[in-house]
């Protein structure tokens, strides 16, 4: 009788291999321990979807709470053991990879013209907006007087879960076409939920700072952070909150620009115009 023996899959030449390699915005900082795999030349391979990562986002509850996200992410791209604990910074231009390896290095988008309320369609270069990212700096040292703040971006799993709670409050600013509910009942609703706002807004800027140092000693512990933001100064308050927005707008994406052709201008279009690119799960991977 011959010999029982466990081969490998004889189809396993045919599995995907990756598309393309891409830098990390980070740089692979702020990624707590056995949360990514470190690459030796810095950049990441990155895999096509296959037809179960594509069906993980049509998928609505899923979509919403991120889970779709972090399964889609993991399965591309391998080397991010837990897309959870990702740096925010470093979401957007995953996903731009994921779709570059999936559909190819442009995206159309469709869009009415100002001025003559017609739909055209542009092309963009996603391969741009990647390299965008990567050479822009995350800069998380603040200098404050004597102090020195250092701050951190949001992992994904506090992105995802601020955003939620962000929508589930601003949901209770459609009970102003409620005719059942009173004028007092609505105010007070209405001041209730925007004292959850500013208290997640505050509570955002306590989270993002690392630690604060003042001479030899160094404080971590987020309750002593806490307890000194609200006693601080405002103008300490808004130097933080300013140097934290400014970093996040480097990583967003800016307009693309778009230059009219002359038939549309005769109609009555400007000779340029802005497209908003937005990145929507729900069809930036359609």
């Amino acid at each position: 009788m011959a010999e029982n023996t466990i081969q490998g899959n004889p189809l396993q030449k045919y599995y995907r291999q990756p598309k393309l390699y891409f830098e990390l915005p980070s740089k692979g900082r702020f990624y707590p321990q056995g949360v990514l795999q470190p690459s030796e030349t810095g950049e990441y391979p990155v895999y096509s979807m296959t037809a179960r990562d594509e069906l993980a986002f049509k998928t609505p509850d899923a979509l919403i709470n991120g889970q779709s996200t972090v399964d889609v992410i993991q399965s591309c791209i391998p080397n991010i053991k837990n897309a959870w604990e990702m740096p925010s910074l470093d979401l957007d231009a995953a996903l731009i990879a994921i779709r570059i390896a999936t559909y190819g290095e442009t995206m159309a988008l469709t869009t009415k013209v100002p001025g003559i309320d017609e739909d055209r369609e542009f092309t963009v270069d996603l391969r741009e907006i990647i390299s965008r990212f990567v050479n822009v700096e995350f800069e998380d040292t603040i200098y404050v007087d004597d102090l020195i703040i250092k701050i951190r971006p949001m992992t994904y799993k506090e992105y995802t879960q601020t955003s939620l709670k962000t929508f589930e409050e601003q949901r209770v600013f459609s009970i102003v076409n409620d005719d059942n509910m009173s004028e007092e009942e609505k105010i007070n609703k209405f001041t209730a939920t925007f004292k959850r706002l500013t208290e997640m807004t505050v509570g955002m800027v306590i989270s993002s700072i690392a630690s604060i140092q003042v001479g030899e000693d160094v404080v971590t512990d987020q309750n002593q952070i806490k307890e000194f933001i609200q006693n601080a100064d405002k103008k300490f308050y808004t130097t933080i909150v300013n140097h934290v927005t400014a970093q996040k707008e480097k990583y967003s994406v800016p307009p693309m620009k778009v230059v009219t052709d002359v038939d549309d201008r005769e109609k009555g279009a400007p000779e340029n115009f802005e497209v908003p690119i937005v990145f929507d799960q729900a069809n930036f991977f359609a």
